[in-house]
């Protein structure tokens, strides 16, 4: 399975002959081959997978997925409460051995 997580590119440069650039992912910027999708701007969305901008995307498609992921997350913390037997999911945790 592969994902591909969508990026804000905030710099464009060429390196070693390659377009290249500075990508954004939640405060967090790494450098991205643009060799895929040489015709992305500065301020545009891509989608990266392993250091590879291989689509572009809007905004409105980026803040889409941005929405999933968050909730994709918030269910993974509530399964790890649950699992953990917090207070709040009504569940006990097992008692350990020693």
């Amino acid at each position: 399975m592969c994902l591909g997580i969508p990026g804000k590119l905030v710099e464009v440069y060429e390196q070693d002959g390659l377009p290249m650039g500075k990508v954004e992912f939640g405060g967090i910027v790494r450098e991205t081959c643009l060799a895929y999708t040489p015709e992305a701007e500065v301020g545009e969305y891509v989608i990266v997978h392993v250091g590879f901008a291989i689509s572009r995307l809007d905004e409105a498609e980026a803040q889409e997925v941005f929405a999933y992921l968050d909730a994709i997350g918030e269910a993974a913390e509530l399964e790890d409460e649950q699992a953990r037997g917090s207070p709040e999911s009504g569940a006990q945790a097992p008692e350990e051995t020693p």
